[in-house]
């Protein structure tokens, strides 16, 4: 059996006492994922051989049916949450976009996500995307193993720019490398697409500084926090302390992401180690609220 994580028994009301302690309504999480039943078990598979394969044990903290998954995060407190999926191959994109759409239909606080990938009708599904009103995309250049420089996705990025719809890529080469990972496939992306709105998932582990200086750069790109500075990745890909005070001067950047629910700790680790960081309430009031909900175009409470 995989190993299980200890959840405290009042993480619902420690959580909300970070956010209610910085006057926010609540959390805005652009990184999380609610997948076709079939996909995620797969993905739950994939980690829980991850001890066997590779010696490294992953336990999944919110093993959970979809509806459980969502008053969770409800309780937390998070009034904004996304429902990434990424195909790994040719064919899949429309059919996870068309059942995205439906979940986040249902799902009081998911905005509408949806994927892509480099092949001839791109365009189209993504375009229908649009039109059905995706406010996010998710791109996974490792696991799909393609360039997102690739001719095929230039009038995706396109339309994607056009609309102001952000994407959140994947793009590092954390947890390992793929033959398309890294800041430079990226960047000659953003040179075709300079006004494209791109969030860095993971701070761009482990290449924090060129990911970084991608974000100075561009006006449109920005980083999500999704596992940083736990203990899980700190003893893997720790996030250097000299680019800390470049990551505060980027607060306007910087988007809570936790990936929720594969993820080998409580929801409560994340914001605490956020927290830890001593940046200071403004930037955690940016980044935890504020920022995403301008970039994913969450209404204020009222």
């Amino acid at each position: 059996m995989p190993p299980e994580v200890d959840l405290p028994a009042d993480e619902p009301a420690r959580v909300r006492a970070v956010w209610e302690g910085l006057g926010l309504p609540g959390l805005v999480d652009v990184h999380t994922h609610f997948m076709p039943d079939r996909v995620q078990q797969k993905v739950w598979a994939f980690f829980d051989a991850l001890e066997e394969h590779v010696g490294t044990a992953w336990p999944i903290a919110y093993r959970l049916p979809d509806d459980e998954r969502v008053r969770r995060l409800a309780d937390l407190g998070v009034r904004a949450y996304t429902a990434l999926n990424y195909p790994h191959k040719p064919g899949m994109a429309a059919w996870l976009n068309d059942w995205t759409a439906d979940f986040a239909a249902g799902a009081p606080g998911c905005v509408p996500s949806a994927t892509l990938y480099p092949e001839p009708d791109a365009p189209a599904y993504v375009a229908a995307a649009l039109e059905r009103g995706a406010r996010v995309f998710k791109a996974h250049v490792q696991v799909g193993e393609y360039d997102p420089a690739d001719p095929l996705l230039d009038p995706v990025w396109g339309l994607l720019a056009e609309a102001g719809v952000p994407t959140v890529i994947h793009a590092g080469s954390g947890p390992h490398p793929g033959r398309f990972t890294g800041p430079g496939p990226v960047a000659e992306v953003l040179g075709r697409h300079p006004r494209l709105p791109l969030v860095i998932a993971h701070l761009g582990m482990p290449e924090y500084d060129e990911f970084l200086t991608l974000a100075e750069r561009h006006p449109g790109v920005h980083l999500d926090t999704t596992m940083a500075f736990t203990d899980f990745i700190a003893d893997r890909h720790p996030f250097p302390d000299a680019l800390l005070g470049r990551l505060a001067d980027a607060g306007e950047k910087v988007v809570l992401g936790t990936d929720f629910p594969t993820i080998p700790h409580p929801y409560l680790h994340q914001l605490e180690a956020i927290v830890g960081l001593g940046l200071g309430d403004d930037w955690l009031r940016a980044v935890l609220h504020d920022n995403g909900a301008r970039l994913l175009r969450v209404d204020a409470p009222g």
